[in-house]
């Protein structure tokens, strides 16, 4: 049944959408000329794409009335997304809108007809993705950079408040395997990953890793060094955890071209430096957990902005 209302999580995103059947469906108005609705930092808002957010906050069962509020908050978090340089890939969106589809019982096509049919459209919808993918990583990073105010001498006296046991923590070996994609070839990023893809099946630890590239056009290895599991690029983090040492991650596209990440060892490790990593890291994580950091980051970037209604 396409009635199944569900969530859609995964590390970086959290969103609700109802599907419904084509006879309940709110069917698209006519098309009508768009116009320059609202101006947030020299950026246009149009009346069309507040119009598609009316129509998929209906279907999310939130009302239409926020729409043009909720586009000027999206343009601020994606304005944020770029001065800090998180770039979320189209592969990414396409991952998650399939897992959505999947976590719906439905095929892409079906979603792509649902939201179509809803006055939402595909397009409109991965936008949202997106910018929920890449605000997370901006609480994420705001989070970390609030925790480093936090000394070691601070982190010491924690401890000792809590009995004096000194917290542990995975410090990674890592290496980077970049297939460089210039901005100008970017057509050719396929090619590119199928090639990363079959240099990381071979990949079986970070010795032979310069050997495996030198027959390669424009592949890059670096060792990244040693690395506290707190310390890890939030959008390498996960997969890093997951994989066993001597393997590599996934391959991802980033804004260099098409990479993967070596695990070359890992140690356990404690000293002041892990315990002021990790306390902060607590604290960084019970901010986040509620929507205060969110709300308070945002509210600051509103007080900025210049927004101009027309």
């Amino acid at each position: 049944m396409l009635s199944i209302r569900k969530c859609l999580t995964s590390a970086s995103l959290a969103l609700a959408i109802a599907a419904c059947p084509a006879s309940m469906m709110l069917m698209s108005a006519p098309a009508a000329a768009s116009e320059i609705k609202v101006i947030v930092n020299n950026i246009p808002i149009t009346t069309y794409d507040i119009q598609k957010r009316a129509a998929f906050l209906k279907l999310q069962r939130r009302g239409g009335g926020s729409a043009e509020q909720d586009m000027i908050d999206q343009t601020l978090r994606v304005a944020e997304m770029k001065r800090l340089g998180i770039n979320i890939s189209d592969d990414q969106v396409n991952a998650a809108y399939s897992n959505f589809a999947k976590s719906n019982k439905m095929t892409v096509s079906q979603l792509d007809g649902a939201l179509n049919q809803s006055g939402v459209t595909r397009a409109h919808f991965k936008e949202f993705i997106r910018s929920q993918m890449g605000w997370s990583q901006v609480l994420s990073r705001s989070g970390q950079t609030r925790g480093k105010k936090m000394t070691e001498q601070d982190a010491v006296r924690r401890m000792l408040e809590q009995g004096g046991a000194k917290p542990t923590a995975i410090e990674y070996m890592l290496q980077q395997v970049i297939f460089v994609v210039p901005a100008s070839e970017r057509g050719k990023m396929a090619q590119r990953k199928r090639e990363a893809e079959a240099m990381r099946a071979r990949f079986n630890g970070c010795d032979n890793t310069r050997e495996f590239a030198k027959g390669l056009l424009d592949v890059t290895v670096k060792d990244i060094g040693r690395r506290l599991a707190q310390e890890l690029p939030p959008d390498w983090a996960e997969q890093i955890k997951n994989t066993k040492v001597g393997g590599a991650t996934g391959v991802r596209e980033t804004p260099t071209g098409v990479e993967f990440i070596g695990i070359c060892s890992t140690r356990e490790v404690s000293d002041d430096r892990v315990a002021r990593l990790t306390f902060q890291a607590e604290d960084a994580g019970g901010e986040k957990n509620s929507e205060d950091l969110s709300n308070k980051y945002l509210e600051q970037l509103r007080e900025r902005a210049k927004i101009v209604k027309r």
